[in-house]
């Protein structure tokens, strides 16, 4: 497995080394459109390796879609945890309960429920044969 991971990852950084080779001209990406810009002051622009625009778009579009899929499934990780909440009260409440009602209900049975199992002591040899006659 680790093998093939490490495979997998040498292969993703030639082709991103390829691509960043491959797309070294320079772009200028404006944040802002020019009929907006004279309005928030400053130069909403940047130039850039084509390349570094391509990976922060990806990032970008990487760290979008974390965001969106952990506050889609944020109803989930409340749910689990209402039941982990819920699971580990039935469980101190199993566990109550098995020691209150496995409890003895008699002294006497509490006596011999507490006393150890005796053995028997070890007999002789011939103890156990029938009286001869």
């Amino acid at each position: 497995m680790r093998a093939i991971r490490i495979f997998f990852l040498v292969i993703l950084a030639i082709v991103l080394i390829l691509l960043a080779v491959a797309n070294r001209d320079l772009v200028t990406v404006s944040l802002l459109p020019e009929a907006f810009a004279p309005f928030a002051g400053g130069q909403w622009s940047l130039t850039m390796p084509a390349f570094v625009a391509l990976f922060l778009a990806m990032v970008f579009g990487v760290l979008v879609g974390l965001v969106w899929e952990w506050l889609r499934e944020s109803h989930l990780r409340a749910e689990s945890n209402r039941r982990a909440q819920h699971l580990a009260d039935l469980q101190r409440e199993v566990g109550h309960l098995r020691k209150t009602h496995a409890a003895p209900r008699d002294e006497v049975l509490a006596i011999l429920d507490e006393a150890p199992a005796r053995k028997p002591a070890v007999q002789p040899a011939g103890a156990n044969l029938p009286a001869t006659r």
